[in-house]
């Protein structure tokens, strides 16, 4: 395993996840930047963002912290409020682009089909009128304006050369199947608004973004979590959050006490409908591949920490939450970070060997405070906080008992 004779390179890594993914990301960093002692989420040595994850790391890496992240996506008491709607307007300009072209093709399509009636079927000859359907839904140019003016004051910057860190946003390339991390040399010229709307431009609900000559899509088209671009770069350790998971519904209904919004998961996901099922599909693809990268990275990576963090698959909250109803987000936000300390707390002997490799410490004054709230003014435990605390009790008095009897 790796030692450290010199200060770490430290890189974070962000899954995507859409709107869910990205709240609940911000929720679990802040967690995290509470509890190891030696690490600031404004310091790291290198930042790798996909879709969502392109936005939070971009954000980050602007010296915007995980707890301000957390009270412009969900609060509405900054000027800087974050609302998911802004990703729901319609493609119009898309739309009138393809509708423009539906004359020609039809015509193009009767002569094909007039030519030799008796051997070319009619829905062959006017297959070409697919060209005129729209590539996208909605229109996320919202985030490349967003963004624009969130990088441009209070000390941050649009552009990858003048960050005081590495940030590379990565997006796929429509037309070649290719990753390509903006902020690499050669890819560092575009605006970093501009890279994002590219990484978080999901095929079919968003149209494809230009940048020079090339069309690019979600950067998790090809890999889930991109922690490899952070490896290469030279970082020892990579802290990686990945927000999507598949649902277990059996696990969730098998969990004593129901937590969350247990009432709201049916016995079986195809009740929910068409967006469950793809919902559910999405996750498991994508979690089987994050995996197999993970696996690889072990491997091809010897002598590096690649530590991941991730919602458990019985996480109802994590599932139904509608991101789009402000208590939903509020929720969402703060369970991520009550769900990362406990943890962190549970995972600590895993942990704090490698934390402190790299000069980090595990605080346990931190997690055992159960008390501790992220969004809430008043620190007061509820329901999921003093759940918590009586399983880290009762696994303290475990390992104690073990001890015991040894």
């Amino acid at each position: 395993m790796a030692t450290t004779t010199s200060r770490s390179t430290i890189g974070l890594a962000l899954a995507g996840g859409g709107p869910v993914g990205g709240i609940y990301e911000v929720g679990a960093m802040a967690a995290l930047a509470e509890a190891l002692d030696g690490l600031d989420f404004n310091e790291f040595d290198i930042y790798v963002g996909v879709s969502s994850g392109a936005f939070i790391a971009a954000a980050v890496a602007n010296r915007l912290a995980p707890g301000s992240l957390a009270r412009m996506l969900v609060e509405d008491d900054t000027e800087e409020v974050f609302d998911p709607e802004m990703l729901l307007r319609p493609a119009l300009g898309e739309y009138f682009r393809r509708a423009l072209s539906v004359p020609v093709l039809f015509w193009t399509a009767l002569r094909q089909y007039l030519s030799d009636p008796w051997h070319l079927r009619l829905i062959e000859a006017f297959q070409g009128l697919s060209h005129a359907i729209p590539t996208g839904v909605f229109n996320n140019a919202g985030i490349d304006q967003l963004l624009r003016r969130l990088f441009s004051s209070g000390g941050r910057s649009n552009d990858f050369r003048q960050l005081d860190h590495r940030l590379f946003i990565v997006a796929t390339d429509l037309d070649t199947g290719e990753s390509i991390p903006f902020g690499a040399p050669g890819y560092d010229d575009i605006p970093i608004s501009v890279a994002v709307q590219a990484s978080a431009a999901l095929p079919g609900l968003f149209p494809p973004v230009l940048i020079g000559e090339r069309y690019f899509v979600d950067g998790a088209l090809i890999k889930t979590l991109h922690a490899s671009v952070a490896l290469q770069e030279g970082a020892d350790l990579v802290l990686c959050i990945n927000p999507l998971v598949p649902f277990d519904s059996r696990l969730a209904a098998r969990r004593t006490p129901p937590q969350g919004n247990l009432a709201l998961a049916p016995d079986h996901l195809v009740e929910g409908g068409l967006p469950v099922v793809l919902a559910q599909t999405f996750r498991a693809i994508i979690h089987s591949r994050m995996r197999t990268g993970m696996e690889r990275y072990r491997l091809e990576f010897k002598g590096k920490d690649v530590v991941l963090f991730e919602p458990t698959r019985d996480d109802v909250d994590m599932f139904f939450t509608n991101v789009f109803s402000y208590r939903g987000r509020r929720r969402l936000c703060e369970h991520a970070y009550q769900r990362t300390r406990s943890e962190l707390y549970r995972r600590r002997h895993e942990l704090r060997p490698i934390l402190e490799r790299h000069g980090i410490g595990l605080n346990l004054g931190v997690l055992k405070d159960h008390s501790r709230s992220l969004l809430s003014h008043k620190r007061r435990p509820d329901l999921a906080t003093s759940a918590a605390a009586l399983e880290s009790s009762l696994h303290d008095l475990e390992i104690w008992l073990q001890a015991r009897q040894r």
